[in-house]
């Protein structure tokens, strides 16, 4: 008997490209054109501008130039900050032992290591401690406090973490420990019983502290009390730290963050600090003379965070705060091999879930979720798998894996589409969990194993209500069309003004309809690389590449794509290249025709049957139609119902706007 593959299986490869919903920003060409001439930028960053809110001439001038914006003192901002110093001040005045209680992923292993720095530079006798992800999960317990009471501890200082540690704070106050929070997650309904808390979610809305992370927080409470002891050298190593876990943790560059971090990124590749050097040498990227947000995303801040997820975050600690070479080399090449190992296990653990997920009996489309839970998957690394099957299927994913033999427990990580809000989800399903925590996009949680289809049952319940079969699909979003002759080295060099990007300051991505793909080919593990050009036999190709691509191998030979603007450097040779995040078939003409952008203005196109004959006839937003029939090179231009002037189609601009839109019409 003939065996088919499941729908799923057949789905799953798409039609030979990714199943995508495109999300085209408005085009806003008249507004655009103002900005550009009044703020002397391209047309096509005045468009990015105006998508990222900055519709007048100052606010762009503040965006590109932050220094240029005077700040607010924290003192101002923060109301506790000023107790904080006090506290601090008198803690190390009377040789008190203080201990700083950190987290093990990379905003609070940096955030431990910059206070460690800080206070030791200060003279104050200071240790720390980070609870163990494996056996006790998130956040400061009783146990360490009781161990920092037992140690002659007198303040508790919590970085990236307390603000919802009630009973653990409680115990610390009823000892007579002094505790300061400093934290930067959502508030709970009643604040803990710390003497001073730091953090930016109790300040307001439209201050420039409000998106910090962890780091962030640190870094403002470590610098304030430099400069209370007259001890302003400091400042570069720490920021160094603040740019490095701001990154790593995803936080919003906006307001300080992108101030503080365009400065950090100028540090970093002459940085101090021995274990960030160790670690850049490591990790390839010895040489570069301008670390992009990127290079710590990719390739620093993994290595910091594969040592919290696997192994003792101490060794991330002491690598950013040992000042002896031999050490910090040692320790980066830990990071090293835990990072190599991470990336195994999820490669692993990716395949295993395809497979349980394709040859399974769940529809994730018409469940609008997808639950899945397997033994001995190791849950340091299974959001990090989470994250790419959303990106996979487009749907929220909660994935789960056994805490013992018995099977008595699951713990898991979810990762969400924008249209469904995780931490929502598992406070509809709380009465099936033991614990559950998070926020909009990510959370945790854990349940008895005996109540699997209960929660499956309960998540699916929430998808169906919030969700749509249209949301169910990856999420391109795209600032602007762009022709292939405009990305160019200028154009990279004025979008580089918008750098640090990252998170809610996203690299820009444009689209460019109907381009031809050749020389694809299969490189490293997964990836596809290939050129792209218009359609004709002088066009200029332009290499491009597509991360984790590789199922996709080959891709049809005309697409629309979607790419973010790279340069790739080769034998000392920097060129232009496309990362393409996006594609889809072109679109066929239709009544309304084709619409493409020329010269930064939006027009549409249609091929008409005249009596016989073809005609092109081009439409601009104003309503001016120019028509050409083919093999002829008069044209007519005017308004429909109007009398129309006969122009030379031969001559520009009309040559290349004919070009533009028989490229859009795929012809």
């Amino acid at each position: 008997m003939l065996e088919l593959p499941s729908p799923r299986s057949i789905a799953s490869k798409r039609a030979g490209i990714p199943d995508q919903r495109w999300n085209l920003l408005p085009i806003q060409t008249e507004r655009a054109l103002t900005l550009a001439q009044a703020t002397q930028v391209s047309p096509l960053l005045a468009q990015v501008l105006l998508n990222r809110g900055l519709d007048t001439p100052k606010a762009i001038a503040t965006f590109l130039d932050p220094d240029s914006e005077a700040l607010p003192s924290p003192l101002e901002d923060f109301p506790d900050l000023a107790l904080s110093l006090e506290l601090l001040i008198n803690a190390i005045n009377e040789r008190q032992a203080i201990a700083i209680c950190g987290d093990y992923d990379a905003d609070g292993m940096t955030s431990t290591a910059l206070l460690l720095r800080a206070l030791r530079y200060l003279g104050a006798q200071v240790d720390y401690a980070i609870p163990s992800r494996m056996n006790e999960g998130y956040g400061i317990n009783e146990r360490i406090i009781e161990e920092f009471y037992d140690e002659g501890v007198g303040l508790i200082l919590t970085v990236d973490n307390g603000i919802a540690a009630h009973k653990p704070i409680e115990r610390a106050r009823e000892l007579g420990l002094t505790v300061i929070i400093t934290d930067h997650h959502d508030l709970p309904p009643q604040l803990p019983n710390a003497n001073a808390i730091l953090n930016p979610k109790l300040i307001a809305e439209t201050s420039p502290y409000r998106s910090m992370a962890g780091v962030g927080v640190a870094y403002v409470l470590a610098v304030c009390l430099a400069q209370s002891f007259g001890q302003r050298d400091l400042q570069n190593t720490l920021l160094e730290l603040f740019t490095l876990g701001t990154i790593a943790d995803l936080a919003p560059l906006t307001g300080v963050n992108r101030r503080w971090v365009r400065r950090g990124l100028q540090l970093l590749p002459k940085s101090k600090i021995e274990g960030i050097q160790a670690l850049i040498q490591v990790a390839g990227l010895s040489g570069e003379k301008n670390l992009k947000p990127e290079a710590i995303g990719f390739r620093l801040g993994p290595r910091i965070n594969a040592v919290g997820r696997l192994a003792d975050p101490q060794i991330v600690i002491e690598l950013l705060t040992t000042d002896d070479t031999g050490i910090a080399l040692e320790r980066a090449m830990q990071c090293e091999q835990i990072n190599k190992h991470r990336q195994q296990l999820c490669e692993t653990i990716e395949k295993e879930a395809i497979s349980a997920y394709e040859n399974g009996s769940i529809n994730a489309k018409e469940e609008h979720v997808l639950l899945l839970v397997q033994p001995e998957w190791h849950h340091g690394v299974i959001g990090i798998v989470a994250s790419r099957l959303v990106e996979r299927y487009g749907v929220p994913v909660f994935i789960g894996t056994y805490e013992d033999e018995k099977q008595e427990h699951i713990r898991g990580s979810a990762r969400s589409i924008p249209e469904f809000n995780v931490f929502d989800a598992l406070e509809f399903t709380k009465d099936f969990l033991l614990k559950h925590g998070g926020h909009k996009a990510a959370g945790g949680f854990s349940f008895e194993g005996t109540r699997l289809e209960e929660v499956r049952s309960r998540l699916r319940q929430f998808a169906q209500q919030c969700l749509k079969p249209e949301h169910l699909k990856p999420l391109v979003t795209i600032d602007a069309q762009a022709n292939l002759e405009q990305l160019d080295f200028h154009l990279y060099a004025q979008l580089d003004a918008l750098h640090p990007c990252g998170m809610e300051n996203p690299d820009p991505v444009f689209w460019t309809p109907n381009v031809r793909i050749s020389d694809q080919k299969l490189i490293g593990k997964g990836h596809l690389k290939f050129m792209v050009s218009h359609d004709s036999i002088a066009a200029r190709k332009i290499a491009a590449i597509a991360w984790r691509w590789g199922e996709y191998y080959p891709l049809p030979k005309f697409l629309d794509i979607a790419y973010r603007l790279r340069t790739n450097e080769w034998n000392g040779d920097v060129s232009i290249q496309l990362e393409v995040v996006g594609v889809r078939l072109p679109h066929q003409p239709s009544a309304a025709g084709v619409e493409f952008l020329f010269n930064q203005r939006s027009y549409s196109c249609t091929i008409e049957d005249q009596g016989g004959v073809k005609e092109l006839k081009i439409r601009n937003d104003r309503g001016d139609v120019l028509a050409i029939q083919k093999g002829q090179k008069i044209g007519t231009l005017g308004k429909i119902n109007h009398p129309a002037q006969a122009v030379d189609v031969s001559q520009q601009p009309y040559y290349d706007l004919i070009r533009t839109a028989l490229i859009a019409l795929n012809l």
